[in-house]
């Protein structure tokens, strides 16, 4: 499917890898022009290459914490002077890296993981905003996670962050139609990401055969799928770009679960 996207422009934050890079990449093979926004060189430098081979030819990866808003807003006043002054994209698939339960989690753990996982959002929005609302037409779309509608006792932390972008993303939604500024979430649930293949290792389970995968998760955390496996990265980024895209013109403020089912709605 053609999605519109060929010499649009678009931003992808935590698109060094993962789930950002597999979105990065569906929005290069339908020819639009991304930049990847991270904290490793190496990461953005392999990226960037690998989205010039994929079709975007002026790919770059620009380094900036998200925590940092005065790094966030020189990366995206380079991503104004490329491109213009417009951004047709904005995706962001950073996460916070705090794990624990409650009882372990001190302050200073709930503090990392809200500014990671909501405040970098917030920051790369609030930077993006003026470029989105000078072009054409324009999408956002930011991660949540499945665990903020099914909890795991080891990420109180995390799921309280990535509820607070499911819930500052419905807002957005509602402040920015007026300017027809779609914005929607995606939250992917048991995905072969880096960090849950590194989990499997520390347990003996090999992350890279997703049906093993899934065996494990429903052993340690009884959650299961309807499908007997983990998901993919690369089944993941297909979703995101098609709500990034033209071709979605009227779905805003939704949370879209890209899990193998599961009984939450």
């Amino acid at each position: 499917m053609d999605l519109g996207l060929r010499d649009s422009t678009a931003v992808v934050v935590g698109g060094g890898g993962g789930m950002g890079l597999a979105s990065a990449r569906c929005l290069a093979e339908d020819g639009a022009r991304v930049a990847v926004i991270g904290r490793t060189r190496q990461a953005l430098d392999r990226a960037a290459a690998d989205l010039r081979d994929r079709g975007s030819p002026d790919a770059v990866g620009l380094i900036a914490d998200t925590v940092d808003q005065g790094q966030v807003e020189r990366a995206f006043a380079e991503i104004s002077d490329r491109w213009g002054g417009q951004l047709n994209i904005l995706i962001n698939a950073v996460g916070p890296t705090v794990r624990g339960t409650f009882d372990e989690l001190s302050d200073a753990d709930w503090r990392q993981a809200v500014d990671e996982g909501a405040m970098g959002m917030v920051h790369c929005v609030r930077a993006a905003l003026p470029l989105l609302r000078a072009a054409e037409w324009a999408r956002i779309v930011n991660f949540s996670a499945h665990s903020t509608q099914r909890q795991s006792t080891i990420l109180p932390a995390y799921t309280a962050a990535k509820a607070m972008v499911t819930s500052i993303s419905k807002n957005l939604s509602l402040l920015l139609a007026p300017d027809e500024i779609l914005v929607n979430v995606v939250s992917p649930g048991s995905v072969a990401s880096e960090a849950l293949r590194g989990w499997a290792a520390s347990v003996g389970v090999d992350g890279d055969d997703p049906y093993a995968l899934m065996r494990a998760i429903d052993e340690h955390f009884g959650h299961p799928a309807h499908l007997p496996r983990a998901g993919l990265p690369s089944e993941v980024g297909p979703v995101v770009a098609f709500l990034a895209s033209r071709r979605n013109s009227y779905m805003t403020g939704a949370n879209v679960n890209v899990d193998g089912g599961s009984d939450f709605t």
